[in-house]
């Protein structure tokens, strides 16, 4: 697992991306201290699962007015700590947090909800069938540096509505904005030990993995595999958001203003740091150049830095250190390669970690930036003959988490996203379905397991039990011993009744 930072002699340094500055230092925990926690999340958990989906909701509502009386805090650390914008802070953590908050408070009691079942079989009738979800006990949720709140936080707040303790590990590079959550969440009445953080490198994650009793992992499909591989010596259950490469399909007949908007928005945001970014675009022929001219203005346009507030710059920092290497190598070797970079197409290191909001041309699948998972702010434009060329060369990819189509035709639009091997597409939008809490959202191929928000996004931290219960039944149903001729010939002649009058190919 990553491990980068390295720790010093104190813990490990937590830095400022843009500006360089050691803003705090974390401990630095091992696998016996990993043990201790789990220790007591594992005592703390029966009473919180007592409590209750109202009890358990009230403390979530307590943290989702919390989360918006203590915005400005929360952004502040966010900001400092991953090198994003103020703006980005506010509109795609704070934003998310408040939600999710009050989502799983209301909707928890649904989705978890015993299910009546009626069975097809004659043999059950008069029996109570039954499919109920018991919290699994306690989750490990080891948690990305790109967003702290939204994707390493966010998945503590399902987990807790569902009963379960949690040992949360965030990402050593960010690992400030989950310290002052799960304090938040003391100061709203969580019990004490239901939400614990450990902090540490990757050792300290693979020690998580040893202990709690399901692990959800958000992270890069290298390390997943690595989580994945970790679990299965104990058979701990996993859900896994991992790598993507998301297309984007631009159509003839699209509107060409928003989809060029589109594509720079979703391609930079968060310095292009998301799973769900979009990283390589796809425009039919006709529209193509005036396509490209718009989205190169559109980039070059944009202010790079350190934020100060709100509107100051549209695009932070690097987060992650060797995420710099990886993005200008991406970049180089496609120029190698024949690829023309429109704007940008260089790092920058003045006090922070910054690469400049980029956009290649001429490019094509035998280069790493079409490919792979950039995951910074640079995005690969090919023109394409018709629809059915850009929906092929959008499935040739290991990775299947998100994509979109643009076009006029919202029909057309909905049966091409049909094709897409994707988990989540968007028709005339982008990354919105992360917003729809009801709608799950994972990945296909190797952009993961499992899904989060939805039922699925809180049944996955639940063992299901199916229940049968007889309430009126003879001393000795007829398949009992012992055996006779006569009884097994009217159980036969039941079956070949009920299921041997089916038709005939």
């Amino acid at each position: 697992m990553e491990q980068e930072p390295a720790p010093t002699a104190e813990g490990i340094a937590v830095e400022n991306p843009a500006t360089g500055e050691v803003i705090a230092t974390v401990p630095l925990m091992g696998e016996e201290d990993v043990r201790e926690l789990a220790a007591r999340a594992r005592a703390a958990q029966p009473a919180w699962e007592a409590l209750g989906f109202d009890g358990r909701a009230r403390i979530l509502r307590r943290a989702q007015k919390w989360v918006v009386d203590h915005a400005d805090r929360i952004v502040e650390t966010i900001v400092s700590e991953t090198g994003k914008t103020h703006d980005d802070a506010v509109i795609n953590e704070i934003g998310y947090g408040a939600s999710a908050f009050g989502f799983w408070a209301k909707h928890a009691p649904g989705y978890l909800a015993d299910e009546k079942v009626r069975s097809s079989s004659p043999f059950l009738a008069g029996r109570k069938l039954v499919i109920r979800y018991r919290p699994v006990g306690v989750v490990g949720v080891i948690g990305p540096w790109n967003y702290p709140l939204t994707n390493g936080f966010g998945d503590c707040i399902p987990a807790l509505a569902a009963g379960n303790a949690v040992v949360l590990k965030p990402s050593e590079v960010t690992p400030l904005t989950s310290l002052l959550l799960a304090g938040a969440m003391r100061e709203c009445g969580l019990p004490e030990d239901a939400l614990i953080v450990a902090t540490g490198d990757g050792r300290t994650g693979s020690a998580v993995v040893d202990e709690v009793d399901m692990v959800t992992f958000t992270g890069s499909t290298r390390t997943g595999k690595q989580v994945m591989t970790r679990a299965a010596r104990t058979l701990t259950p996993v859900s896994l958001e991992l790598g993507g490469k998301d297309p984007m399909i631009v159509l003839a007949d699209a509107d060409v203003e928003r989809a060029a908007n589109a594509a720079a928005y979703y391609s930079m945001q968060n310095g292009g740091q998301t799973c769900i970014s979009v990283e390589r675009v796809y425009v039919e022929a006709p529209i193509y150049d005036s396509f490209v001219d718009k989205l190169t203005r559109k980039v070059a346009a944009l202010r790079q830095g350190a934020s100060s507030g709100p509107g100051t710059v549209d695009v932070g920092a690097v987060t992650f250190p060797p995420q710099l290497d990886i993005v200008s190598r991406h970049v180089e070797e496609a120029r190698a390669a024949g690829a023309r970079v429109l704007t940008g197409g260089s790092a920058r290191r003045d006090g922070g970690r910054f690469y400049e909001p980029t956009v290649l041309v001429d490019v094509d699948h035998s280069m790493a930036c079409m490919t792979e998972e950039t995951f910074g702010p640079t995005v690969g434009v090919m023109r394409v003959r018709d629809a059915e060329e850009a929906v092929q060369l959008a499935n040739d990819s290991e990775y299947g988490l998100s994509a979109s189509v643009w076009t006029k035709d919202v029909a057309r639009g909905e049966e091409l996203a049909r094709r897409m091997e994707a988990g989540a597409v968007c028709v005339n939008d982008a990354q919105l379905n992360y917003l729809a809490l009801e709608l799950p959202m994972g990945g296909w191929k190797a952009s993961g397991l499992g899904s989060r928000h939805g039922a699925p996004g809180i049944r996955k931290y639940c063992r299901q039990q199916s229940l049968l219960v007889t309430r009126f039944a003879p001393r000795r149903d007829l398949y009992m011993y012992p055996f006779r001729p006569r009884t097994t010939k009217l159980m036969s002649t039941a079956v070949k009744l009920l299921y041997g009058r089916g038709k005939r190919d």
